[in-house]
């Protein structure tokens, strides 16, 4: 134990006390008995307990202020749930400082420790798609076992022991690919991004449920995966000029508006021809030409609700420390890029 480096959580759990009562010790808080403080503050001196940069702003202060870590800023849905943030996190007094990770895991971990370093009183984030596929999550461990607390929405990890919210990815994509099948649909297409991705991959179950649901075989021809970051239209050009499809579900709308250009630019029809149905309800799909079908993932109710948990984890004067998982219904909101 001398060799690793020590946390508050280490401390902690070594004399069966709570995380916060080790951090009230330390700054020889009244709220603490004199004995239960020297034992702690006798331990951490053997131990030559440090505390680090990132718990530099545990509780010393309150900052009012919530870092709030998206991957991107091209899906209408980030914007939409920082939205939701502003607006509860507001009500409430906090301000909101926002960073990309623009999906890369340095820049992740690099707006972490900026933004920990006495900065904020806690963290809101949705995990980029290179700190997924690396499944490095240490990050995320050195914060929370400081006692700050963090909620993840959207892109989460069960490696990680914090609050998380997150939309029945699943079930929302079971629905969209039922209301194709019950258009009469049996090629329906996927257009989708790597499975390390934790929505994607929750967004291809769905589909494949429904297929297999309904005794429609799987045809991993009509099924394209693509990268994360930088579409590539030759790809997406290609598979529409050689698949054989009559319906097409793709994991975020951006995709979808793509898919109904190259679908038309070969001379067929929407919907008569193709349906369409996107993920995230955003403006592309209200103004698309033929507006596209779209599962709404709730964005703004998401970002609300991140904002409470973490503002309640926060001002809590709680000892224990209690995780919940709050999953969102996704709803299908019909338009014309399906036979209604």
């Amino acid at each position: 134990m001398l060799k690793q480096k020590i946390t508050l959580k280490h401390i902690a759990k070594e004399l069966d006390v709570s995380i916060s009562t080790v951090s009230k010790a330390l700054k020889n808080s009244e709220e603490i008995s004199r004995d239960t403080k020297e034992k702690i503050q006798a331990f951490a001196k053997l131990y030559n307990y440090k505390p680090n940069n990132i718990a530099i702003s545990l509780k010393n202060k309150r900052t009012k202020n919530i870092g709030v870590v998206i991957p991107d800023i091209v899906h209408h849905f980030f914007t939409t749930v920082v939205r939701g943030i502003e607006k509860y996190a507001n009500t409430k007094g906090y301000n909101v400082i926002v960073c990309l990770s623009d999906e890369s895991f340095d820049k992740e971990v690099i707006n972490m420790e900026m933004l920990a370093n006495g900065s904020i009183d806690g963290f809101i984030m949705s995990l980029s798609s290179d700190t997924q596929l690396k499944n490095d999550y240490n990050h995320l461990k050195e914060v929370t076992e400081q006692g700050i607390p963090l909620v993840l929405f959207d892109r989460v990890t069960n490696q990680v022991n914090c609050d998380k919210i997150v939309i029945d990815d699943q079930l929302g994509a079971y629905t969209a690919t039922k209301k194709l099948i019950d258009e009469g649909r049996r090629k329906i297409a996927l257009i989708t991004t790597d499975d390390y991705l934790s929505v994607s991959k929750a967004r291809t179950d769905g589909y494949l449920k429904a297929l297999s649901d309904n005794n429609i075989e799987v045809d991993n021809n009509i099924i394209l995966r693509l990268p994360t970051m930088g579409m590539e239209e030759e790809v997406f050009k290609t598979f529409f000029e050689k698949s054989d499809i009559d319906a097409v579900l793709c994991v975020n709308e951006i995709f979808a508006i793509y898919g109904m250009r190259c679908v038309k630019e070969n001379g067929l029809k929407i919907p008569e021809d193709v349906s369409f149905i996107g993920f995230t309800d955003g403006l592309l799909s209200k103004y698309a030409n033929p507006s596209l079908t779209a599962i709404a993932q709730h964005g703004e109710k998401m970002g609300e609700l991140a904002a409470e948990m973490l503002i309640q984890k926060v001002e809590s004067e709680k000892e224990e420390e209690t995780y919940q998982t709050k999953i969102l219904e996704p709803t299908l909101i019909e338009r014309d890029s399906t036979i209604n």
